[in-house]
């Protein structure tokens, strides 16, 4: 009896931990024509935290969102979304599975030709049955919770500066309240004051929402704003994790170059060189 209870304890103690845990990558691979881009990458994501994901270009930050999206399927490894493997998900069930995820992409990725109130409401306008007017309540709504006027619901992307338009763009990623929310980049091309705009707001409107969220970012003082922990990425690896007060003092090399912006350390940029 009492091995019986010893490992229905254990049992119990493993299934709380996991439910803590909204995203957990393991062991994830893809390689492209030979060349591996994601080398064994291994993450958690706790229910209702932000991760940040720093390191320099091509560590395969944006590749590891897109497998954990299912818009590239990995060589190996497992994808789980609140404890449901998702890496191999039949192509029939991702429109259901999509509705978990609000997205904000690097240059807002906006429609030029539709009004900003359908752009935040793209995918509620998508659903059966919804009804233009309830649609563009919600999208005021949104405006209104990134900072923004109804007034500009009828206007189109090409009238609004960069920085409306990445708020219109973080509109529509929270519109429909999803659980998880995937920021590629929230501040790229913003000017400081506008950045700090974002970043509270992203901080603000998350914690209402109470979403998940997996953030990348250049900016480190997007990364000191909106984070609980951040993960370091190099060469398709995680090379090490923490909050935000240890990345400032870490003493792991690669954050410490990266964190610090030094250009000597183990973080080597490629050399380009032109024929002539």
């Amino acid at each position: 009896m009492t091995l019986v209870f010893a490992n229905l304890s254990c049992s119990f103690v493993a299934m709380t931990d996991a439910a803590k845990n909204k995203i957990v990558v393991k062991d994830l691979y893809k390689s492209f024509d030979g060349v591996t881009v994601l080398n064994g990458i291994n993450l958690e994501v706790k229910t209702g935290e932000i991760l940040t994901l720093i390191g320099p270009s091509g560590a395969g930050k944006s590749l590891t969102l897109k497998c954990i999206l299912g818009l590239v399927t990995p060589d190996s490894g497992s994808i789980q979304l609140d404890g449901i493997e998702v890496s191999q998900m039949p192509e029939r069930d991702r429109a259901e599975f999509f509705k978990n995820f609000g997205i904000l992409f690097q240059r807002s990725g906006l429609f030029d030709g539709l009004p900003v109130w359908e752009n935040i409401g793209f995918r509620l306008l998508q659903q059966p049955g919804a009804r233009k007017s309830d649609v563009k309540k919600v999208a005021i709504a949104k405006l209104r919770a990134v900072g923004l006027s109804p007034e500009i619901a009828d206007l189109f992307p090409a009238e609004l500066s960069g920085g409306m338009q990445k708020r219109v763009g973080f509109a529509r990623a929270i519109a429909g309240d999803p659980p998880v929310l995937f920021l590629d980049e929230p501040t790229a091309g913003l000017d400081p004051i506008m950045s700090n705009v974002i970043n509270d707001q992203i901080f603000n409107n998350v914690r209402e929402l109470g979403s998940t969220v997996i953030a990348i970012t250049s900016n480190l003082l997007t990364a000191r704003i909106i984070s609980d922990r951040i993960a370091m990425l190099h060469e398709g690896r995680v090379v090490w994790t923490g909050d935000v007060q240890e990345a400032a003092t870490s003493d792991n090399p690669y954050v410490a170059q990266f964190w610090n912006k030094r250009k000597d350390g183990p973080i080597q940029m490629p050399v380009t060189t032109i024929s002539a």
